[in-house]
């Protein structure tokens, strides 16, 4: 797949492309099944595919009081999501306020028409771009009349009563629902982060811990959660803590994972978590011992969920 720095980037041998638009955070089933959908039209009809997509996150500079700005993807992960569904590439728009102020004509008719040529359009039922958010799918479907393209509007995806979007993903993540989040992605979700050196109370428990330094501002609700840790290419199951330590009158949030059959230095590392279920919340116990008891119990609990 071909990354491009923006619409001026897309080489000539792309005209008459089908390409869809949207910001694809987190590319989950709805941005997949969108996605291979344009692969697989594009290489029947013996054209090429394109995602237009946008970074940083609109909403990011329109809307920069909102901080933390919780994102499921880096724009790394999202181009190779994206290239997992065949795609054969994408171009990143560099959002910035100047950007902000292209209507969707303008966008249409010198991006799509102009420089594209495309011959299809594929956008999710809900998706608006444009100055002002004027480029709806009724927009596109009469400027595609008078400009030669076909539009396909494709319907609310949805798991069970849930329709897919980022937005409820975002939602469930921070809720602490792990595992529902994962059936609308598709896959577990993902946290990477650099160890660093913490108090050393899970060595004195018995259990030692690797402090991450998140690479993601969204991090699930605080409890204890079972995971998969990657290092070094490779799996290991392992428990997760989020939070305070209450237990030890320390109130400063935390993430610590801990690898289980794994023994030996990680400081300094990079290691990603990928969350499979949560297994509690963070409660605070009478002692050290009690606490002990219970990460045994979370410990063996991991163990016969991951096997």
């Amino acid at each position: 797949m071909i990354v491009f720095n923006g619409i001026e980037a897309v080489t000539s041998d792309f005209r008459g492309a089908f390409v869809t638009v949207g910001n694809f955070d987190g590319v989950h089933l709805s941005h997949q099944h969108i996605c291979r959908k344009l692969s697989a039209e594009a290489k029947q009809a013996g054209a090429k595919s394109i995602v237009i997509t946008f970074n940083p996150h609109p909403k990011m500079i329109l809307h920069p009081d909102i901080r933390p700005f919780y994102l499921i993807t880096t724009i790394e992960e999202r181009l190779k999501l994206i290239e997992e569904c065949s795609i054969d590439a994408v171009a990143v728009i560099p959002f910035t306020k100047e950007y902000s102020r292209t209507s969707a004509q303008q966008f249409v008719e010198k991006d799509l028409v102009g420089k594209l040529a495309i011959k299809k359009i594929i956008i999710g039922h809900d998706y608006k771009f444009g100055h002002g958010k004027s480029g709806t799918s009724d927009y596109l479907i009469a400027a595609g009349r008078e400009h030669n393209f076909s539009v396909e509007v494709i319907d609310a995806f949805k798991v069970g009563d849930d329709i897919v979007s980022s937005t409820l993903i975002r939602n469930l993540l921070l809720a602490g629902n792990v595992k529902k989040a994962s059936a609308l992605l598709g896959r577990w979700y993902n946290v990477a982060g650099v160890v660093e050196k913490g108090h050393g109370r899970g060595v004195l428990l018995g259990f030692p811990t690797a402090n991450l330094r998140a690479q993601k501002e969204l991090i699930p609700a605080a409890g204890i959660y079972a995971v998969y840790a990657f290092r070094q290419g490779k799996r290991y199951p392992a428990a997760v803590n989020i939070g305070e330590k209450p237990t030890f009158a320390d109130y400063v949030s935390t993430f610590e994972v801990f690898l289980l059959d794994f023994s030996g230095e990680l400081l300094g590392e990079t290691i990603e978590v990928h969350f499979v279920e949560k297994l509690r919340d963070i409660i605070k116990f009478d002692g050290p011992e009690s606490l002990k008891k219970q990460i045994a119990a979370d410990v063996e609990k991991t163990r016969k969920l991951l096997a």
